[in-house]
């Protein structure tokens, strides 16, 4: 079963992202701060990384960067799930390699339109 990372803070945020990717085969691998997210990207090899941009212990930022920087991780796709509406966090995320950004409250659709994207590049 291919594993989807979400780094949130937010149990409620973790448990709703988590009920849209069981109907759809993925499993969910959870990170609550900035330090777990980076480790569990590490150990767990997942599939994607849906991540938050304020979590303790560090920036989604800050997890993106190191994400990049390491071979090990430097080809997991990452998407942005965060409720910052600011124009250059989004295009920040971009630059440090995001493949998509997403405004919480996030739908369904939504999720499942933007990893499709993530997990088949190629396709669009």
């Amino acid at each position: 079963m291919p594993k989807i990372l979400i780094a949130d803070d937010s149990p409620v945020q973790r448990q709703l992202l988590a009920s849209f990717l069981s109907p759809k085969g993925f499993e969910a691998v959870f990170a609550v701060d900035a330090l777990q997210a980076w480790m569990a990207a590490l150990r767990s090899a997942p599939q994607l990384i849906l991540l938050d941009i304020n979590m303790p212990g560090g920036t989604g930022m800050e997890v993106l960067k190191r994400l990049r920087m390491s071979t090990k991780t430097q080809h997991i796709p990452v998407i942005v799930v965060s409720g910052e509406e600011n124009p250059a966090t989004e295009s920040m995320a971009q630059s440090l390699g995001a493949v998509g950004f997403l405004h919480k409250p996030v739908g369904q659709e939504q999720l499942c339109a933007a990893m499709d994207r993530a997990l088949h590049p190629a396709e669009q």
